[in-house]
């Protein structure tokens, strides 16, 4: 381990998404944006970041996914995305060490000050996830039955806000935050993704998030300080 606190120095942090992959690595600015799509396979991925970062030294990669993640491995398919991300090795295609997360856990890890944090990620869907005393637990709220025979994430996600409008929509974000900070019993409530931005009035301990905070949720995803045993059964 470094004197930094981190079992690696240089990291290099991926953030995939639908529409882009965005990638930064430590002491590089800016971040590298690149187009992903349905046609984005795991392997054009990695090839598509190194052609997109030649000369970047890095020691480990961390990588945030849109989809579940158990026990440090893709378990399903992404839906915006090419096709066989369930069981690629990114260790051995990056050639170092490689973390892989949720995207939202990733960026709730960015997010995480202290205590028992709940981020939820307003986007396309509904990202999840909870860290409790630097302890982080991937969720999957988006798919729990809310209202009218409907999921969370038909509510809060993208074709929430088509369906409801701003206002409604909003009232809905606010109405299940109180709700889930409650079942959670969560000390503070971070809202990040595209959507969050959206929001007016937040409720009493709630705060916006930063989607760069995915990257430093990559960069701590190696420290010492997120790599306790409990960490461990869900990063590999």
């Amino acid at each position: 381990m470094t004197r930094a606190g981190r079992l690696y120095q240089r990291i290099l942090a991926i953030d995939v998404g639908g529409t882009h992959v965005k990638v930064l690595a430590t002491g590089h600015k800016p971040r590298v944006e690149i187009p992903s799509g349905p046609a984005m396979t795991p392997a054009k991925m990695v090839a598509a970041v190194r052609a997109a970062t030649p000369g970047w030294k890095y020691d480990a990669v961390s990588i945030g996914y849109p989809g579940p993640v158990s026990h440090g491995r893709v378990i399903s398919e992404p839906y915006h995305l090419g096709t066989g991300w369930v069981g690629f090795d990114f260790k051995k295609a990056f050639g170092r060490p490689a973390k892989i997360v949720n995207d939202a856990a990733m960026q709730a890890l960015g997010s995480y000050e202290g205590g028992r944090m709940l981020f939820l990620g307003l986007g396309t869907g509904l990202g999840s996830a909870l860290i409790v005393d630097n302890v982080l637990e991937p969720m999957e709220l988006a798919h729990l039955p809310y209202k009218n025979g409907r999921t969370y994430e038909d509510y809060l996600g993208l074709a929430g806000l088509k369906r409801l409008g701003k206002k409604k929509w909003r009232h809905h974000v606010n109405k299940v935050v109180g709700q889930l900070q409650s079942a959670l019993q969560a000390d503070s409530v971070v809202l990040g993704g595209g959507n969050a931005r959206l929001v007016r009035k937040l409720p009493p301990g709630v705060r916006l998030g930063d989607n760069s905070n995915a990257f430093k949720g990559g960069f701590r995803l190696w420290s010492r300080r997120f790599n306790g045993p409990a960490r461990e059964r869900f990063v590999h």
